[in-house]
């Protein structure tokens, strides 16, 4: 293996360059504790990368407290309406007036992340593009190290003292020893088609649709791209939907004819997304932290995932802050304790938007009484004054 200098490490390590790692980054970099965040993709593929973009009052207070929203503050748009299309109608709810009275900043993760890239460049940090990690180890000794591969492949290796995974689900980071965590995990069964449409949002709010062919979802991006979603059957080919496939469907399930037409355009992008769940507990083992998607996923139907990132990176920051600056360790190591409930909350709002929003389209009695569920929900939804109250509180919260 190719040696290099001490220099090519740092205090803590960095595994990704999403969210979680470049919000975490930044910190400790205002902190005055020296980082390094590898990175497997390019930069141009991870400032180009497609993602939420529906920002919580929390992940907003972070990112300015620590220097990071400016872009967010100019450019990101409030939304505190939502609205809900079923065969009984459609109602909205204006969730930034109830609850906490929070909103969303809606801001899209790619434009986020263009801007935590180039702060933590301007603040000098060492951010390597196109340089995979292969192997995470050391972990329960003083200098955990990495074996990262630079553009020609050769690997080196890189120590420090603490090392942050936020590589996502699939990353080398939560290849742990069996035995030193749990992994909790729920496959939905639901899948959606995801489509990014080169066009102007159609409606002023996010709007869920829920209908016996299936969810339907439109969510504005920028002024001139907007997010829809579909759902589909799993294991669906999302090359399979043409165009006019997904408008007539869109239509259909927006129900278009009785509520206004949609704004067409190009379809940039497809995919099928299968709405999973999974949880690490604990987040850390040794003197690896895991953060964002590598510390558990959850299902887009909440639009959590992004801003539990944020939350850890900054629980994360301030733990490292203690450790190495007041020689205080306790909240490292209640790191774990810290993040998770806040988690499992997520996922419990998560889980039951699944439910509000999806039923089988079977007609055994299973199938009816479960799409009777999902209609009662919904009604519950509309009427209950204390229900609208519970729902803005998780909705914008963390």
């Amino acid at each position: 293996m190719k040696k290099r200098s001490s220099a090519d490490g740092a205090t803590v390590l960095i595994v990704g360059a999403g969210p979680a790692g470049l919000v975490l980054g930044n910190l400790l970099l205002a902190a005055g504790i020296d980082c390094l965040i590898v990175e497997r993709s390019s930069r141009e593929h991870v400032e180009r990368r497609a993602r939420a973009g529906f920002l919580a009052a929390d992940t907003v207070r972070v990112l300015v407290a620590g220097g990071l929203g400016a872009g967010l503050l100019a450019r990101g748009r409030q939304h505190g309406t939502c609205v809900f299309r079923s065969e009984r109608g459609e109602f909205a709810l204006h969730y930034g007036d109830l609850g906490r009275g929070e909103a969303h900043t809606v801001y899209p993760q790619q434009e986020l992340v263009t801007d935590l890239v180039a702060e933590f460049l301007h603040r000098g940090g060492d951010l390597r593009f196109g340089t995979p990690v292969s192997e995470v180890g050391g972990l329960d000794g003083e200098r955990p190290w990495l074996v990262a591969h630079g553009a020609d492949g050769t690997p080196y290796r890189l120590t420090g003292r603490y090392v942050a995974g936020c590589d996502g689900r699939h990353g080398v980071s939560r290849r742990l020893p069996a035995d030193a965590v749990r992994s909790h995990r729920r496959r939905h069964g639901v899948s959606w088609l995801a489509l990014l449409v080169e066009t102007p949002p159609a409606l002023p709010a996010v709007t869920y649709a829920v209908h016996d062919r299936g969810f339907a979802g439109h969510m504005a991006r920028t002024p001139s791209v907007t997010r829809y979603y579909l759902q589909c059957e799993p294991g669906t080919d999302p090359g399979s939907w043409s165009d006019s496939a997904i408008w007539e469907e869109l239509d259909l399930r927006m129900r278009a004819e009785r509520f206004g037409p949609l704004r067409r355009g190009p379809v940039l992008e497809r995919a099928v997304v299968d709405l999973e769940s999974d949880v690490l507990d604990p987040m850390q083992y040794g003197r690896l932290f895991l953060a964002g998607d590598a510390a558990g996923l959850i299902s887009p139907s909440a639009a959590k995932g992004a801003n539990l990132a944020v939350m850890a990176a900054e629980t994360l920051a301030q733990a490292f802050a203690a450790a190495l600056h007041l020689r205080d360790e306790e909240p490292l190591a209640r790191y774990s304790a810290t993040c998770l409930p806040r988690i499992w909350r997520a996922q419990e709002f998560s889980h039951w938007m699944i439910g509000l929003l999806h039923a089988p389209r079977g007609d055994d009695e299973e199938s009816r009484f479960l799409r009777a569920l999902r209609d009662s929900r919904l009604e519950n939804l509309r009427t209950s004054p204390p229900q609208q109250h519970s729902f803005a509180d998780n909705y914008v919260g963390v």
